[in-house]
């Protein structure tokens, strides 16, 4: 952006993650003689006024933001605590992922064959392949 221009943004959050990211852009804005518009307001960083608004809203910006994570941490305790939050279940059935472990144990198929055998990417199918590794070594290990 140049002197001159505005920058349009409908809320701050949108513009900064925090306080000092906000008053890093907030300077950059003005070394550049860029005015920001937050929502149907424009407002000046280089004007001590519009400075002091800046800082004051990014600032209550941040603070919801970290009530929001606050909650949702709450939250996804309360759901692990009750048994209700397991994550995403697994593409291939455990059957599926040991007749794939089978298959690529053979050496007749590559990474890419088993991929498309089973309707999977090929990321998944070195993700099924490392868990079961990890899985193997962990059984391996004397206790």
């Amino acid at each position: 952006m140049r002197g001159g221009h505005t920058l349009v943004v409908p809320k701050l959050d949108r513009l900064a993650r925090s306080v000092p990211d906000a008053w890093a852009i907030g300077d950059t804005l003005t070394t550049r003689g860029v005015k920001l518009q937050l929502g149907a307001s424009i407002h000046d960083p280089a004007d001590p006024m519009g400075k002091l608004f800046f800082k004051i809203l990014a600032t209550f910006a941040e603070f919801e933001a970290d009530l929001i994570r606050m909650r949702t941490r709450e939250g996804m305790a309360v759901a692990r605590a009750k048994g209700k939050l397991r994550g995403k279940k697994p593409k291939l059935s455990d059957r599926q992922q040991k007749e794939l472990r089978g298959m690529y144990d053979t050496g007749d198929y590559s990474i890419s064959d088993l991929a498309e055998l089973f309707s999977i990417s090929r990321p998944t199918v070195y993700r099924t392949l490392g868990r079961q590794d990890a899985g193997a070594t962990a059984k391996a290990k004397p206790a």
